[in-house]
């Protein structure tokens, strides 16, 4: 059974910084692409970052670039994001997802989910 396991978030000064952990089971990180997401109340699941399973393809949504950072740990089969300089705006539930179809800014494309965590950023 598949299971993508986050920890990390929680309550981060702005100019702080914090690591958010996608732990696998049931699948490898590095025969995926995995994407992360967040959700604002109100507002659709949004793209963030993403790294491709070979790990030579990592991108990011205009938001996040220089200041977040995706990774990948294929003995811990964790991929992590990295979250330096976070603004109050980027408060939200953050999920981390696995998919098949490197169309990976569309959440629609992923199978599987991690439990999503909360992230709040204080002024």
């Amino acid at each position: 059974q598949v299971q993508l396991v986050q920890s990390g978030g929680g309550l981060v000064q702005a100019g702080g910084s914090l690591r958010l952990s996608c732990a696998a089971s049931g699948l490898k990180v590095s025969k995926y692409v995995m994407g992360w997401f967040r959700q604002s109340r109100g507002k659709e699941r949004e793209f963030v970052a993403v790294i491709g399973w070979s790990g030579g393809t990592i991108l990011y949504s205009a938001f996040a670039k220089g200041r977040f950072t995706v990774s990948r740990d294929n003995a811990k089969n964790t991929v992590f994001l990295q979250m330096n300089s976070p603004k109050p705006e980027d408060k939200g539930v953050y999920y981390c997802g696995a998919e098949r179809t490197y169309k990976y800014q569309y959440a629609e494309n992923y199978d599987y989910w991690g439990q999503g965590t909360q992230v709040t950023v204080s002024s």
